[in-house]
């Protein structure tokens, strides 16, 4: 069964470069912080990161070294089981109470449970429905 909460998620933004994304998980790993779940992508020489993390405070410190545009936002987390159609029945829940969705990305993990995260237009009623 699918379980959700409220966390912290961190926004970058800057030029993208060759190294960017081992500089960002270093800065990451260097604070002794884990990354447990990343979107990152580049469009248009800018390059893109959202990231949680197991410590958002030492997460956010080491990444505010790099000089980037940084935002932290509260995200939902939910741990699915990690099989077929788990993902699909937590996306037909939020869409069957009418929220959307704006966003979202998931890591499945060794073992039997995955990570999504989810930025909703409701988040507080998105966890509601999902933990029913």
């Amino acid at each position: 069964m699918a379980q959700a909460k409220k966390i912290k998620e961190i926004t970058l933004t800057m030029p993208n470069r060759v190294g960017l994304l081992a500089e960002v998980t270093g800065a990451v790993s260097g604070a002794k912080a884990n990354i447990t779940a990343i979107c990152a992508y580049a469009m248009e020489n800018r390059a893109y990161f959202m990231l949680t993390t197991d410590n958002h405070g030492k997460a956010k410190k080491a990444l505010a070294r790099l000089g980037s545009e940084m935002v932290e936002e509260a995200v939902i987390e939910v741990e699915v089981p990690n099989r077929p159609g788990e993902l699909e029945k937590v996306a037909k829940k939020i869409a069957d109470a009418g929220i959307e969705i704006e966003y979202m990305y998931a890591t499945a993990r060794l073992g039997k449970t995955a990570t999504c995260v989810f930025k909703t237009v409701d988040d507080p009623k998105a966890i509601k429905v999902i933990n029913k």
